[in-house]
């Protein structure tokens, strides 16, 4: 008997951010790994990579056959694509996980360098080294940003159309090295403004437990928990229209200063476009053409090795 050995990659969300605990962050995996098994031996969870790998192949165990877990959160808040492939990546394949979740892409969504095909290509280098090593991986497709901010529509949709292609490359790839894969993207609760923090951005606590319990149903369904289910309900309250405010003028600000000068500018072309479009009636062409580019982005990616056998 031994640790199972669970590593989560990405980015903000994953950090914990909107789920403050004492002086620092919990959030949804930190909650899941509490409950991946039945075993009360705790949970040993570090912050980064420096970790020593633990000895053994990293070949998928069920949650019966370990005793606790060992949790490395190395999630970076506002990591890219390019940052879990670059330097998260290797210090994951160094933990050797049995469980690992990579949990990224609406960042990459909120710059004016997106590229579905480089997305694409990270996102499979990423999941092919973690499936070559046997561990199970967790994925999720996410709702568009621009939704959550509440933007007007001119400005949504473009967001929208790339958050939906990072989706469907995601859903893609998950089926191809057998993800356990959620689907947060159209999920009912994701528009409950409850579960979110006052930034809008991020989920709050109450969001990060939904998150954690969705997750542990997929993992329970497939025989890799059996722990007890994280507790949906909150033990702090919901943001106040008050702390949504404080966000707005005190942290908030940078962050809108930092996107004006990044997104913006192509996000005002692209609302141009889009508004083109509409008088038009040829909204649909922008929709075709990006999903062009996603079967492009899939269809340039070589075929995967196949899987390990579990052992």
């Amino acid at each position: 008997m031994r640790r199972l050995r669970f590593v989560a990659l990405g980015d903000s969300l994953t950090e914990g951010v909107g789920d403050p605990v004492g002086g620092g962050r919990r959030g949804w995996a930190a909650l899941l790994a509490d409950g991946l098994t039945g075993e009360d031996a705790g949970t040993a969870q570090t912050r980064d990579g420096r970790a020593e790998a633990a000895a053994g192949t990293g070949s998928p165990v069920t949650a019966s056959a370990v005793t606790g877990v060992e949790f490395t959160n190395l999630a970076v808040s506002g990591a890219q694509t390019k940052d879990v492939l670059e330097r998260q990546l290797p210090a994951g394949l160094a933990l050797r996980p049995d469980l690992v979740s990579v949990v990224v892409g609406v960042n990459d969504t909120l710059r004016c360098t997106f590229d579905i095909h480089a997305v694409a290509a990270r996102l499979d280098t990423v999941y092919a080294a973690f499936a070559g090593q046997g561990a199970v991986l967790l994925t999720a497709c996410l709702p568009d940003p621009g939704a959550t901010l509440g933007l007007p529509g001119a400005l949504a949709r473009p967001l929208a159309r790339r958050q939906h292609a990072v989706n469907a490359v995601v859903h893609a790839l998950s089926e191809r090295y057998g993800a356990v894969h959620l689907h947060a993207s159209q999920a009912a609760w994701t528009a409950d403004r409850a579960m979110w923090s006052a930034d809008r951005l991020h989920p709050g606590e109450r969001g990060h437990r939904q998150l954690a319990l969705r997750f542990h149903a997929l993992l329970a369904e497939a025989g890799l928990a059996d722990g007890p289910a994280p507790s949906p309900e909150p033990q702090r309250p919901a943001p106040t229209t008050s702390a949504s405010l404080w966000w707005l003028a005190t942290a908030g600000t940078g962050w809108m200063a930092r996107r004006c000068t990044d997104l913006l500018p192509q996000l005002l072309t692209l609302a141009a476009d889009e508004l083109r479009h509409r008088a038009r009636g040829t909204s649909a062409r922008l929709d075709l053409r990006t999903s062009a580019a996603v079967s492009a982005a899939l269809a340039a990616l070589s075929s995967p090795d196949p899987r390990p056998d579990a052992a």
